[in-house]
């Protein structure tokens, strides 16, 4: 439930990981929506993939507060640096902090433990010591912490969809131990400290100007390069597949309304916020080739049967994910809209200028 609302007119936005896929659109959004706004957004640009990217999406987030009443300032820096976090909170004192800056991805969690170690967890920890720093000041100090958690943390839960409910308590990878890890970090620190915080659980987030290391980019890659697809556990898997804005519409709503104090006084709350609507693996290929024909980028008679090997099941992976939105709903009306064919056509289009044509100034839409 919700204790009460709060403007984001006038107010300070910290948002961590303002390069990445959600950061960068929530910035553009934010800016063009709301009066006034003041984003301090921090992130280290690390080489996780293309960091071109990162900077494509800086670019349009600048080019946004150029146009808006409200501005954008950019921190080069780590948020597992404890300094760095600090003085940035010192010398900007925000009033709402998203932290999304994370080292993403299920399998580089199994080969490169440390990375997951430094951002999810120190990282973290010291936005949350910052926020809680924040609080002993007279003028008012944090209002809300919003920040990214997964649909990882459900490891291989058989009752579907997932429910915030449910336990999650046996985590398949590391990087869902990290997420988490953050939950219940964020949760001790609403108790201690009376940090108000909400997490929010994401489902396969696609779109436009997305990350790389996503099925649906690598896929595209290898096809335009006529490479051999490969199709985990033999295409037995479903995934909930959230578009970009719609997930962007959740995290404003969310930023806006601090959670209510629980039967034990804890303002801390969770939220799934997914597509409600999982996708077969193999039909969601399928999907992505129609787009990606009515763009030219493959030809009419790409055969994609001949393109794809059907293997078994990658280490960290789970077979289905599944949101029930039922309490986000709810408490915020939050419904997506983006069928996956519209969207899986806006990536298409997208990627044929970006990477095709090198048209690298366009909208991030």
């Amino acid at each position: 439930m919700i204790d009460k609302n709060v403007s984001l007119e006038h107010k300070k936005v910290l948002i961590t990981g303002a390069a990445g896929f959600i950061g960068a659109n929530l910035a553009v959004s934010l800016l063009r929506t709301v009066d006034s706004i003041q984003i301090i957004g921090i992130d280290n640009l690390n080489d996780y993939y293309d960091v071109s990217l990162k900077e494509y999406r800086l670019k349009h987030i600048i080019s946004e507060a150029g146009k808006s009443s409200g501005t954008f300032t950019f921190i080069k820096g780590d948020i597992a640096e404890k300094e760095t976090v600090f003085g940035l909170f010192q010398q900007y004192c925000p009033d709402i902090v998203v932290n999304l800056a994370a080292q993403a991805g299920v399998r580089y969690s199994i080969i490169n433990p440390d990375a997951y170690i430094k951002s999810n967890l120190i990282g973290f920890y010291h936005i949350l010591e910052a926020c809680r720093h924040s609080q002993d000041k007279t003028k008012g100090g944090v209002e809300h912490l919003v920040y990214a958690s997964s649909s990882s943390v459900y490891g291989s839960n058989k009752k579907i969809p997932y429910s915030v409910n449910d336990k999650t308590d046996y985590p398949v990878s590391l990087y869902a131990a990290t997420k988490k890890s953050n939950e219940l970090l964020a949760y001790t620190y609403a108790t201690l400290y009376g940090l108000p915080s909400t997490g929010l659980r994401f489902f396969t987030v696609y779109g436009p100007a997305g990350r790389p290391d996503m099925a649906y980019f690598d896929f595209t890659n290898k096809m335009m390069k006529g490479e051999t697809i490969k199709i985990f556990n033999h295409g037995n898997c479903k995934r909930d597949f959230t578009y970009i804005d719609d997930i962007v519409n959740g995290v404003e709503e969310v930023l806006q309304r601090i959670p209510k104090r629980s039967e034990n006084g804890v303002p801390c709350k969770i939220y799934n916020i997914g597509n409600n609507s999982p996708e077969n693996l193999l039909e969601f290929v399928h999907i992505l080739e129609h787009a990606l024909k009515c763009e030219q980028l493959l030809p009419a008679d790409y055969d994609l049967e001949a393109h794809m090997e059907l293997v078994g099941m990658q280490p960290g992976d789970v077979e289905v994910t599944y949101a029930d939105i039922t309490e986000i709903k709810r408490d915020f009306n939050f419904q997506p809209k983006t069928d996956l064919r519209d969207g899986m056509k806006k990536f298409a289009k997208w990627y044929k200028n970006f990477y095709v044509k090198g048209m690298q100034e366009n909208d991030l839409e």
